[in-house]
């Protein structure tokens, strides 16, 4: 916690004043991480591009966000509180809504889940160590992963 005020460049009593303990730090960071998830997957559903590049937008904002991603998906506490199982719940509709979407126009195969999307997205906003530049190889991943997306008739031959 002195780490965290020091770099906030407050004193320790402002921050335990707000949290007065990690769990409640912790819970905060959380539920504002998941916000920034609500965003993406917002902006996912709103888009008017296909269901393949809504989600690839999708990935993009959450490898660019990921240093501010504090989830259960990369070794965060899990907090059961109220406020993050509504999050957790709207992301994985406006999700199910863009893949939902991509099942109507034929772009999105079948068997996949918004949960699919949501665990995808968290491996990608986590570098692996010793990997010099992560946001252009997760970009590439995530590419790859939405072509996979395809149905298998669409799919380009191997």
């Amino acid at each position: 916690m002195a780490t965290i005020a020091e770099e906030a460049g407050v004193g320790i009593g402002t921050v335990y004043r707000h949290y007065p303990t990690r769990g409640a730090l912790f819970a905060a960071l959380t539920v504002r991480a998941f916000h920034l998830v609500l965003q993406h997957a917002r902006a996912a559903a709103l888009s008017d591009e296909s269901a393949p590049a809504a989600l690839t937008q999708f990935f993009d904002q959450t490898i660019t966000a990921r240093d501010d991603l504090i989830l259960p998906l990369h070794g965060g506490p899990v907090i059961h509180d109220e406020k993050v199982v509504t999050l957790r719940t709207e992301i994985r509709e406006l999700l199910g809504q863009v893949l939902a979407r991509g099942r109507r126009d034929g772009t999105i195969r079948p068997d996949v889940t918004a949960i699919d999307i949501i665990i995808t997205g968290a491996m990608l906003a986590q570098p692996l160590p010793h990997v010099a530049d992560w946001d252009r190889l997760a970009r590439r991943q995530a590419r790859i992963y939405v072509a996979g997306l395809a149905p298998t008739d669409r799919r380009l031959p191997a």
